[in-house]
């Protein structure tokens, strides 16, 4: 057949399908068996007084780079060590309060020997992500952590697929079991990720609220006439009524005026405010606050113990990216 019929018979999209169904049946497999060993290994992560030190070769040493990456994002101590960099000095970054977790499907990889070696020489407590639990990493291991031994999605050029997305799952299912049992919030996991959009979303709405003389805030006996004259200077499109604690008792908005607009002109601000307005805490996150704002809301007063210590608008949210 020719070269382009062949190319027009060719279906990529059922391919992607086939190894999505494949790996999906893997990891449906996977998670009935979770049981006693996982919980155990997330008792010993949970105590350890120093590192998860997680390391492979090959396809599963770039596994286990983002695992140790996503165990340090979420709280958990750790770091990737390369086996074969190990043999060469690298053990020595290995403490005696440390956790080996070593990623390897067959189990029987030589460049892990050492790494092996050297956490049962020294009792450091060795944790295996393998498929075979009669390995020699498997019969080595304090605690073994077993993949199914599901075919590989590329078929028969066994090309790691279906166990790399095995090793990466068990490492979320730890990191994830593991901040949870923590406590690990938001508020934490916005420490470790300053930059970028996700650290814009988790920035605290006190970082980028206004404050002082930049709040729009009146009595409530206040003639409209004088109260349209702070919204407009303020710029934000509202006005925070407050009474005479300086607690906020009502939000006047640019809509409340259209909505009024045959009227408020002889009203106090008092009298044309809407009640129980929508506010945020300073030490909410700046997401929290997107969500607030989903629909017609473009600003939102800041509060604490009923008083009004800052104002939030949507653009400030825009501008930091958090959108």
């Amino acid at each position: 057949m020719p070269a382009r019929k062949l190319a027009e018979a060719f279906d990529a999209a059922a391919v992607g399908r086939r190894v999505l169904a494949i790996e999906a049946k893997a990891l449906e497999s996977m998670g009935a068996g979770l049981g006693e060993a996982f919980t155990a290994v997330v008792e010993l992560i949970h105590g350890l007084k120093g590192r998860v030190v997680v390391s492979g070769v090959g396809k599963s040493g770039h596994v286990g780079r983002k695992i140790a990456a996503t165990f340090a994002s979420t709280g958990t101590p750790a770091m990737f060590v390369h086996a074969n960099e190990a043999s060469h000095g690298d053990l020595g970054m290995i403490g005696p309060d440390d956790a080996v977790l070593l990623l390897s499907k067959g189990g029987a990889n030589r460049e892990l020997a050492d790494v092996i070696a050297y956490a049962k020489r020294f009792a450091i407590p060795l944790i295996a992500v393998t498929a075979d639990g009669d390995s020699t990493l498997g019969r080595a291991a304090d605690h073994r952590l077993l993949i199914p031994d599901a075919p590989e999605a590329a078929g028969a050029l066994n090309a790691p697929t279906t166990s790399t997305t095995l090793q990466i799952a068990m490492g979320d299912a730890l990191a994830v079991a593991l901040l949870e049992k923590r406590g690990f919030t938001a508020h934490d996991f916005k420490v470790f990720h300053p930059g970028g959009k996700l650290g814009a979303a988790l920035k605290t709405v006190a970082e980028l609220m206004h404050t002082g003389e930049e709040l729009p805030l009146v009595p409530p006996h206040l003639p409209m006439a004088e109260a349209v004259l702070v919204m407009t200077a303020r710029h934000f499109g509202a006005l925070g009524v407050v009474d005479a604690d300086g607690r906020l008792t009502g939000v006047i908005t640019d809509g409340d005026l259209r909505r009024k607009f045959d009227s408020w002109t002889t009203h106090t601000a008092g009298e044309v405010m809407s009640q129980a307005p929508k506010t945020i805490a300073p030490d909410a996150l700046a997401v929290e606050a997107l969500n607030m704002m989903q629909g017609r809301i473009t600003v939102l007063f800041v509060v604490e113990d009923g008083r009004p210590v800052g104002i939030l608008h949507i653009h400030d949210l825009l501008r930091q990216g958090v959108v």
